[in-house]
C-alpha cells in the first residue's frame, strides 16, 4: 500500500514537472506592420538561440492588433508603432509591463519616375492643385496617418479631398511605388525598402519623437517566453537587427 502511494506520488509529480516545462505553443507577435521585414529577422535569430521555441508573427496596423487582443486572440507580445495605442491597452488592462526599443521618423514620399510630377520640398506643396492624391494611413488604425494628420492640422492643411486612406503604412507604400498617388506619408523605414521606386521627399517635423513600444500580453500562455523575446529585442543583437532595417534606438 505504501509503495503503491509512493509510486502514484512520483507519477502525478513527473506529469505536473512535464506539464510545467511543456511549451504552450507557439509564442504569438503582434507587431506594427512598419515591422515586418525587421522582425521576420529577429525571429530567425531568436528561434537559432532557442532552437526549441516558435515564434509566430501577425502584423498589422497598430489599432487592428489592439482590436485583435482586446477580442481575445491569443496574443503574447504586443510591439505597436505608437504610444497612443499602447496607452489604450494599459488603460484596459491587456499588457504587462512596457518597453520602448527603437525609433522612427515620418517621410513624405514621391514615385521615383514621374519625370513630369511637381516637386515636393515640404507639406504646403501636397495642397498645390497638381498634386491630386496623397496616400495616408487611416488616423483611426494607423499610428503613421495619426502623426500625418497631427502634423497637417499643425500647418492648417486640409487635405481631405484628395487623401487616400489606407488600412496600414506598406499599403501607402505601395500606392506610391505603383504611381498611383502622388506622394504618401510613410516611416523613413518603410521609404529605404523601396529605393528604385519611390524618393524620400522631405522628413516630416513632429513634436515628439516616434518611438515604438514593447509588452508582455496580461493573458499570455507565454509569460516566460514572452519576457526572454522582448529582452533579446532589446539586446546588443537585437538593436543590431533593428539597426540593419534603419531604425534608431529609443
Amino acid at each position: 500500500m505504501r509503495y503503491t502511494a509512493v509510486c502514484k506520488w512520483m507519477v502525478t509529480a513527473l506529469l505536473a514537472t512535464a506539464a510545467a516545462s511543456a511549451p504552450a505553443g507557439p509564442l504569438l507577435v503582434s507587431a506594427a506592420s512598419s515591422l515586418t521585414q525587421a522582425f521576420r529577422e529577429v525571429a530567425v535569430s531568436y528561434q537559432a538561440r532557442h532552437p526549441d521555441v516558435e515564434v509566430a508573427l501577425n502584423f498589422a496596423a497598430s489599432g487592428v492588433l489592439l482590436q485583435q487582443l482586446d477580442k481575445g486572440a491569443p496574443v503574447d507580445v504586443l510591439a505597436s508603432a505608437d504610444q497612443h495605442t499602447m496607452d489604450l491597452a494599459q488603460q484596459r488592462g491587456l499588457i504587462g509591463a512596457r518597453r520602448d526599443f527603437a525609433r522612427n521618423s515620418l517621410v513624405v514620399i514621391v514615385p521615383l519616375r514621374n519625370p513630369g510630377a511637381p516637386a515636393v520640398t515640404g507639406l504646403a506643396d501636397l495642397a498645390r492643385p497638381e498634386i491630386t492624391r496623397v496616400a495616408i494611413g487611416n488616423p483611426a488604425i494607423v499610428p503613421a496617418g495619426r502623426y500625418a494628420a497631427l502634423a497637417l492640422q499643425a500647418a492648417k492643411l486640409d487635405l481631405q479631398a484628395k487623401t487616400i486612406q489606407t488600412q496600414n503604412v506598406r499599403q501607402a507604400l505601395d500606392y506610391v511605388a505603383r504611381g498611383e498617388v502622388d506622394a504618401g506619408f510613410v516611416y523613413r523605414t518603410d521609404a529605404a525598402l523601396m529605393p528604385g521606386k519611390v524618393k524620400l521627399a522631405f522628413e516630416v517635423m513632429q513634436g515628439a519623437a516616434i518611438l515604438y513600444p514593447i509588452a508582455p500580453s496580461q493573458r499570455s500562455a507565454n509569460a516566460v517566453e514572452a519576457a526572454r523575446f522582448i529582452d533579446f529585442l532589446l539586446s546588443d543583437a537585437g538593436q543590431a537587427i533593428l539597426a540593419r532595417h534603419g531604425f534608431l534606438k529609443p
